[in-house]
């Protein structure tokens, strides 16, 4: 039917209300203490709907005016009203303006992370740097560097695709702390193939009991991303604790 075909169309599209928030159309105002509960539940559902488009279709930002267009489309079609546009002639354009402003935003917020990283990534170089130079520390040819702080007990090193268990304290250049098992109390448990490759890379050296410093360079840990309390572009030290292998 055309009316499903135009609401998964919607759906599908890349269209963003963020950018038009600032000019609204001009709609009736409605007092929330005005609403049955069944108004009150109907609205609730308009804004739901709204809340998925802005968040998961932002790159398309469309401007005020565009967005009027939108909604004049959205509400004659789910009204019943014949679409005043043929969607069919206008859905391979549609695809193309759509590609077009998303690719335009993914570079736009790639120069902005890049931007963000330049600092970071200085003081980070300087930082490994200096850990580098330490006594007994070691930089290997993927630019982590390792340097034992409690030597273990020898025997296996783990591989990829063992379980590990340990203790770890991570800190930013400035010492700042962005995660502790250590400050929690409770070791971590994890396959050594699912967490960064600087990870990966530096336990494999390690024996049970041993303890390390492990200075990650953000090409190792998580680059120009933005990842929760660490700013993109960061250069990541930790203290590891390698407690077991496998359970043992």
């Amino acid at each position: 039917m055309k009316h499903l075909k135009a609401a998964s169309f919607l759906l599908l599209g890349a269209v963003s209300l963020t950018a038009a928030c600032q000019q609204k159309p001009a709609t009736t105002a409605i007092e929330p203490a005005s609403m049955s509960e069944d108004q009150k539940a109907i609205y609730i559902y308009g804004a739901a709907i709204g809340q998925q488009l802005a968040q998961q279709n932002e790159p398309l930002r469309l401007s005020p005016a565009e967005l009027g267009i939108f909604l004049s489309g959205f509400g004659d079609t789910v009204s019943g009203k014949e679409p005043a546009v043929k969607i069919e002639e206008y859905e391979a354009h549609f695809r193309e303006l759509a590609e077009t402003r998303v690719a335009a935003s993914a570079a736009e917020a790639q120069a902005e992370l890049e931007a963000a990283a330049a600092g970071p990534r200085a003081a980070g170089e300087a930082f490994l740097n200096a850990a580098a130079a330490q006594e007994g520390a070691v930089k290997t040819d993927s630019g982590l560097v390792i340097r034992t702080i409690t030597a273990g007990k020898g025997g296996a090193h783990p591989q990829p695709t063992d379980k590990v268990r340990v203790h770890y304290h991570g800190t930013l250049p400035d010492g700042t702390v962005f995660d502790s098992s250590v400050d929690r109390g409770e070791p971590a448990e994890f396959p050594l193939n699912g967490v960064i490759s600087c990870w990966t890379e530096g336990l494999q050296r390690m024996t049970v009991g041993e303890k390390v410093q492990l200075v990650c360079p953000p090409d190792l840990a998580y680059g120009n991303r933005n990842a929760g309390p660490i700013p993109p572009g960061s250069t990541l030290n930790f203290e590891v604790e390698l407690l077991a292998i496998n359970g043992k």
